[in-house]
């Protein structure tokens, strides 16, 4: 079946949240398998919940703008971007905010086209650099490869976590 890049529409929403948990589901596996117990427990007591509601949040927010990638009249994954202004610490930069494709639809070049739908919507507001961030753990491996294959350039940073 074709995948279709459109505008989100109010009617995805919950089809969007529901993928992006299914998609995400290994990166948080991941950080509970990276991050000591107590700690992860501490920031993710309820991943699903939050996570439900950030990408719910980040599809309502009129700052953002949404593409998602249909199959049929299923959304299969997302992209969000925003454009940041003069006086963001990257000034004419903007930045790719989630994008998530569905287990189920994954490895068929959806997720770099959604990539290049977003930078497309960056491009267009005559942005000049565009920032996208992940982890550095094993559950983002795949996210980090799409990204640096897109010729991002990835600027190692480290956060430490430690319980008081």
């Amino acid at each position: 079946m074709t995948v279709v890049i459109r505008d989100l529409e109010d009617a995805d929403v919950a089809a969007v949240v529901d993928l992006s948990l299914r998609a995400w589901a290994p990166v948080f596996a991941s950080f509970s398998a990276v991050l000591a117990p107590a700690v992860y427990r501490h920031l993710y007591p309820d991943w699903e919940r939050s996570q439900a509601a950030a990408v719910e949040g980040i599809c309502r927010d009129p700052a953002m703008q949404v593409r998602v990638a249909t199959e049929g009249d299923r959304p299969v994954g997302f992209v969000a971007v925003v454009v940041h202004g003069e006086t963001h610490d990257e000034p004419d930069s903007g930045e790719v905010e989630m994008l998530a494709v569905d287990p189920a639809a994954q490895r068929r070049g959806t997720g770099a086209r959604l990539l290049e739908a977003g930078l497309a919507v960056l491009r267009d507001a005559g942005v000049r650099l565009a920032v996208i961030g992940t982890g550095g753990d094993p559950g983002h491996a795949p996210a980090r490869r799409t990204y640096e294959a897109a010729g991002f350039t990835p600027l190692p940073l480290v956060r430490y976590y430690r319980l008081l």
